[in-house]
């Protein structure tokens, strides 16, 4: 359908959707110059009483004509199926933790005590027997069945992923910073991609979904912007980090506590893990080692 128009053509604009991928792929194959739009910052004029695809086409086309079509990254094609295997592993990380803490729940609920999880995978089917009667102890099995397979399913993944891809230059400095390993720094890396795509530090946070969402005026808040804007995968991964450098480090601990005691231990998280994700970005781009008393001066 493109073919006869393909010579006077400037591009094709592709709104970036949740299934964009076979659509650009197939262009860019094809010879055709892509743009992937980005959906939460078109704009159209207000007070439009009636629009459809056909009137957001042309509307695209003419944000592209004048130069100012707000765009997506089109993430390598070579490297986006390592890329989704990592995002498939938080998901099964996720379905781990909601495992591990209904099975926590529901130790407390009946035994009127806390147990870690550490101490849960040292159960055996005698403690289980032990501890509940026998629909319980057929629920807690199925627990700790579930826990481990998903556990097992993680460590495949990290084993493929690893079996693919090398930290670059740039990204393997990121292990300096405590509460970033391996595999986390693969997820920042390859959530990343090209680190030049970021012209300043602001940009790379509030991508990070780092930042506050909010409107506000006179000093006084008048709602909230989209706090979904930016990418998901790389706000859980330097939220773990932050998890992770507050028990390692004790200059973080320290920044996480007068954040908590002044707020809550969500906001305090959210703070130093702003602070990390800022760290990180002089870190890929000056490709240098962290320096702690610098960030917590």
């Amino acid at each position: 359908m493109l073919e006869p128009f393909k010579n006077s053509m400037d591009g094709v604009v592709v709104e970036s959707t949740y299934n964009w991928y076979w659509l650009v792929d197939g262009l860019q194959k094809h010879g055709y110059q892509v743009h992937l739009a980005n959906p939460s910052a078109v704009k159209q004029y207000e007070g439009l009483k009636y629009t459809d695809d056909r009137w957001d086409s042309f509307w695209l086309a003419h944000m592209k004509r004048l130069n100012i079509l707000p765009e997506g990254y089109i993430y390598p094609k070579k490297q986006r199926s390592v890329r989704d295997l990592l995002r498939r592993r938080v998901l099964f990380v996720h379905q781990r933790t909601s495992q591990i803490l209904s099975l926590q729940s529901m130790i407390t609920r009946n035994l009127g005590t806390r147990i870690s999880a550490g101490a849960m995978k040292k159960l055996t089917d005698e403690d289980i027997d032990r501890m509940f009667e026998v629909n319980q102890a057929f629920m807690a099995r199925n627990h700790l069945s579930t826990i481990d397979f998903l556990h097992k399913t993680i460590l495949s993944i990290e084993k493929q992923v690893l079996a693919q891809v090398r930290l670059k230059k740039e990204f393997s400095l990121l292990q300096t910073i405590p509460g970033i390993g391996k595999i986390l720094a693969l997820t920042i890396m390859l959530e990343v991609g090209d680190i030049s795509r970021f012209k300043k530090v602001g940009h790379f946070s509030s991508y990070c979904r780092c930042v506050k969402s909010e409107k506000t005026s006179n000093k006084k808040k008048k709602g909230e912007n989209n706090k979904k804007n930016g990418n998901k995968f790389l706000s859980w991964a330097y939220v773990e980090a932050a998890n992770f450098a507050r028990r390692y480090s004790q200059k973080a601990r320290r920044f996480f506590q007068r954040k908590k005691a002044k707020r809550n231990g969500i906001v305090a998280t959210k703070a130093l893990s702003n602070k990390l994700c800022r760290a990180s970005y002089y870190i890929m781009r000056d490709q240098t080692q962290y320096d702690e008393d610098r960030l917590f001066c």
